[in-house]
């Protein structure tokens, strides 16, 4: 362990690995697994395909292989994404857990696999196996790496004049639906803690486009658009 302190421990773990699954289901016999890893950014799943397939994909069938073996007792949560609907979850058709699968890059082909794998695992070995389609989840920890707390970060550093530079972005016409991280993680234990496993769907109902939150975020820093910088070279394909 690296740091023990109250009621949890932090361990090293390798999703790919599927012994150090194995080894850590074991030694530690979970009653819950909630199963977050992966390499969760799109654009960089364009760019490191393989990569993405191994831990966001084959991750998943190792943790689902250690719980197997280890605790099949275990109630597992898998995080699956609306990257898994393509781009059906931006152009405003009402989607429910039954909606087609039409994933549109490699990071939302893994979760696919991810979340048809853990529905196979739940109904061959009758595991508690939830998953939950999360639509866009946010909050102040979100990675910077995200459009979001990019846009906040870099208009805050332009505010404060710590930054000389427009802030960079790619396609702002994109829509997104987003709701408060807390609220989100509420829901994940709450599908572990229903009688039954299966699959949900978590969203606001609610899309917004990026040239929305733009708009709002420069208001809030009393900029305008003088400092934001269109960049045709990060359109990714299908954004």
């Amino acid at each position: 362990p690296l740091w023990n302190k109250g009621n949890w421990i932090l361990v090293n773990g390798d999703v790919t690995d599927s012994a150090n699954m194995a080894s850590i289901c074991r030694e530690h016999k979970p009653d819950e697994w909630y199963h977050l890893a992966a390499q969760s950014h799109v654009g960089i799943s364009w760019q490191s395909p393989i990569t993405t397939a191994e831990i966001t994909g084959v991750g998943t069938l190792n943790c689902l292989e250690a719980i197997r073996k280890e605790k099949s007792d275990c109630r597992f949560y898998f995080a699956g994404s609306s990257e898994q609907f393509g781009n059906s979850s931006i152009n405003g058709l009402a989607l429910d857990e039954n909606s087609p699968m039409t994933p549109e890059s490699p990071y939302a082909a893994a979760k696919v696999f991810g979340y048809n794998i853990t529905q196979v695992y739940r109904k061959s070995y009758n595991m508690f196996a939830s998953c939950g389609i999360l639509f866009n989840h946010e909050s102040p920890l979100r990675g910077e790496e995200f459009v979001t707390r990019h846009i906040t970060k870099n208009l805050a550093q332009i505010a404060l004049k710590k930054q000389n530079t427009c802030l960079s972005l790619g396609n702002i016409k994109s829509f997104r639906d987003w709701g408060f991280a807390g609220d989100y993680v509420e829901g994940m234990w709450l599908m572990l803690q229903h009688s039954q496993p299966d699959d949900f769907v978590l969203a606001t109902g609610e899309t917004h486009s990026v040239q929305e939150f733009i708009n709002i975020s420069l208001e809030y820093f009393g900029l305008d658009w003088s400092c934001i910088y269109i960049d045709p070279l990060k359109f990714r394909p299908n954004d």
